[in-house]
């Protein structure tokens, strides 16, 4: 697969001795391919457009460094773990690889120093996370998996996440308020749609609204409907349920 990727020289970005500073500092140690690391920080809000025609952002890299750390955390849950089932296993790597936990190991990791975007972070407030993934797809066309997994286990897993304390974190919400609405008597419901990004009409951002009955307690954004749902459910829950 890596040999499919050559270099263009004509989309080379030029290296900077602080950016490679930095990502020696997230790494470990000084990338290779550095006109991939700079892709990976490039949000499609501030897409750069050659001569050619090509667009170049992290969107691609984004997508591909998603199905590497998924990869990578599967393996690493299922060794970590031998006697657990399957619905543990998925569980736990839903809770470290979620949008908000991505968001929050980038910005630990000082990646927010390198994004290059054009959009408010309010409205795209996972972009860190994204281009954290965007990172590990580089990383992956640079080093290859197994160096890929090895950054991601012991400058990632082991530095930054206390998987211990994931193991009792609450994150499926959703089951969560159903349950609640069922043991109350009362209609639990979800009202949920994709809209286009405003950055990226081929992009699809779902908006759910939780109804407790006819009132409405709680609103969610996502990259999917499940997302959203969750989300919305995590409101309600903290306005409603922990009060009680």
């Amino acid at each position: 697969m890596l040999n499919n990727y050559k270099k263009n020289k004509e989309l080379l970005l030029p290296p900077d001795r602080k950016f490679v500073k930095i990502l020696k500092t997230i790494l470990g140690f000084r990338p290779g391919r550095i006109d991939y690391y700079h892709k990976a920080f490039i949000h499609k809000s501030a897409t750069k457009i050659y001569p050619t025609g090509q667009s170049i952002n992290n969107e691609r890299l984004e997508y591909l460094g998603d199905a590497i750390l998924d990869a990578i955390i599967a393996e690493y849950l299922f060794d970590k773990f031998p006697f657990r089932d399957e619905g543990f296993l998925t569980q736990m790597r839903s809770k470290i690889v979620n949008r908000e936990n991505l968001n929050f190991l980038a910005l630990k990791l000082g990646i927010n120093q390198l994004v290059i975007s054009n959009t408010a972070n309010s409205i795209h407030k996972f972009i860190y996370g994204d281009a954290l993934e965007a990172l590990i797809g580089a990383l992956y066309i640079d080093k290859g998996y197994r160096r890929t997994k090895k950054v991601v286990i012991n400058r990632i897993i082991k530095d930054h996440i206390n998987v211990k304390k994931l193991i009792s974190l609450e994150t499926d919400f959703k089951s969560r308020i159903i349950e609640w609405g069922q043991k109350n008597k009362t209609l639990v419901n979800f009202e949920s749609a994709g809209q286009p990004d405003e950055n990226n009409k081929n992009h699809i951002t779902f908006i759910s609204h939780l109804f407790i009955g006819d009132e409405l307690k709680g609103q969610g954004v996502g990259y999917t409907k499940k997302e959203a749902e969750q989300n919305a459910s995590k409101q309600a829950i903290e306005h409603l349920i922990i009060k009680e």
